[in-house]
């Protein structure tokens, strides 16, 4: 049979997820997310039914990606339900407030959207199968890769066929969240593919790699720049530097990051701080090592010598503060945000250092200032060309995608192969390389 779905975005990139399909007359979208960097994805009035004839968009995860669509498609009329899990409602709002920001929308308008938002959405439990309508059903299932991320199994009894969409995977052993889970056989597969052609590494190692680069870079006085994710980054930083300032183990490591001698550590993103708090009241949503943690009075997101910097004039006067110092600031590509000021005051001298451990989408600053690191030569930043002296260091182990074998393993795992996997949210050498993985082991990938 034809194949079901319609890319309206992430096809072909990473950024921008959104796919449309119709079954028995009703019409579906999983995620509706904001490109990024390079990407492009299809404007919203040409897709195949207006937002207002939509009956339901299923949310993946909360990242701006994912959802970032969601004030464009309700102020153009969308008035069905929007489905996805507990910890993603709660995390819908702050980050579409963020992003609403950066659009300059009034306060009173992002309150309508806020509203609005409210009213039309409804968090699941992952596991159970539930009846949306007219034969159909669907399924979630932990993703893990940010807090409250799933995949997304539909079936329709009538049509006679189900179709999985992976959504963003994770890894194993990822800070605070339960490991991906195995899903149900579909016969069509829409597969992620953002590290389709790179292997992390040994991510058990990823702690001990952090706390050395850390010692390291601070060695000579300067300071430590962290861009990283509002949602899901920084709260995975939080709890690795809490292992390492409070663990035994590491402490004998790494004794300049002793816990009552490290340098101060500045989550300098408003945004960041409260989806911390968010992160901690569904700590029930937290895998069984940090519930542990927390019930044994080891806060995992909360150390000594941890400093919020909510306000803009706090902000201001880190970027005058002299001596050592971690600030955890977003954006993670550093699109926006309080790192490029950081950046701005920052990368040109030697002492600082960047540590980056997310994805940069082609085309971001982050990813220029990977590139131009070795040859020492000059991003464009906040309008003017700065040289790129501070150090530059890539952690790959702190990817919150899975990497070419975790998606291989992800799909061998299920009882039946798919009928077909289309390949979206991965650049061009990152599809390739999978799908030449995936048909060497006899899957149909179209």
């Amino acid at each position: 049979m034809k194949f079901p779905v319609v890319h309206l975005g992430g096809e072909k990139c990473v950024t921008g997820s959104c796919h449309f399909m119709q079954l028995q007359g009703v019409n579906i979208l999983v995620d509706c997310g904001m490109t990024q960097g390079d990407d492009r994805g299809v404007d919203p009035s040409q897709w195949p039914v207006r937002a207002s004839e939509l009956d339901f968009i299923f949310l993946t995860h909360a990242h701006v990606d994912h959802i970032g669509m969601l004030p464009r498609l309700i102020a153009d009329g969308f008035g069905g339900e929007i489905i996805c899990t507990h910890p993603t409602q709660a995390l819908i709002v702050p980050m579409l407030n963020d992003a609403m920001r950066f659009e300059h929308l009034s306060d009173d308008a992002r309150q309508v959207v806020a509203r609005r938002i409210d009213d039309l959405s409804w968090g699941f439990e992952c596991g159970p199968t539930f009846d949306l309508k007219r034969g159909i059903s669907f399924k979630l299932g932990r993703a893990g890769h940010i807090l409250g991320s799933c995949f997304v199994r539909l079936e329709s009894a009538r049509d006679g066929f189900s179709i999985l969409f992976s959504g963003d995977l994770g890894n194993r052993d990822t800070p605070l969240l339960p490991d991906p889970e195995t899903a149900d056989p579909a016969d069509f597969l829409i597969l992620e593919s953002t590290y389709g052609n790179r292997l992390h590494g040994d991510r058990s190692q990823r702690t001990r790699q952090l706390g050395t680069v850390l010692e390291h870079s601070l060695a000579d006085g300067g300071k430590v720049f962290i861009p990283a994710f509002a949602l899901g980054r920084t709260q995975e930083m939080l709890y690795e530097l809490d292992r390492i300032f409070t663990d035994g183990t590491f402490q004998g490591l790494f004794p300049g990051l002793h816990c009552d001698a490290h340098p101060p550590v500045f989550v300098d993103t408003p945004l960041g701080l409260d989806i911390t708090e968010i992160y901690s009241r569904l700590a029930a949503y937290w895998d069984s090592e940090a519930r542990a943690l927390l019930r044994s009075g080891d806060d995992p997101l909360d150390f000594e010598r941890l400093f919020a910097v909510p306000f803009h004039s706090q902000h201001e006067q880190l970027l005058d503060m002299d001596g050592s110092a971690i600030v955890i600031a977003g954006s993670g590509m550093c699109t926006g945000g309080r790192i490029v000021d950081h950046l701005v005051h920052g990368i040109e001298d030697p002492r600082n250092d960047l540590v980056f451990v997310g994805y940069t989408a082609a085309g971001t600053p982050g990813r220029w200032i990977q590139e131009m690191a070795a040859s020492r030569g000059k991003v464009m930043l906040d309008g003017v060309e700065r040289s790129v002296r501070a150090g530059v260091h890539v952690l790959s182990g702190y990817s919150a995608h899975a990497d070419q074998k975790g998606l291989l393993d992800w799909v061998a795992a299920m009882e039946a192969r798919p009928r077909m996997i289309r390949l979206v949210h991965g650049e061009a050498g990152a599809r390739a390389a999978l799908g030449e993985k995936l048909g060497a082991l006899g899957y149909e990938v179209g």
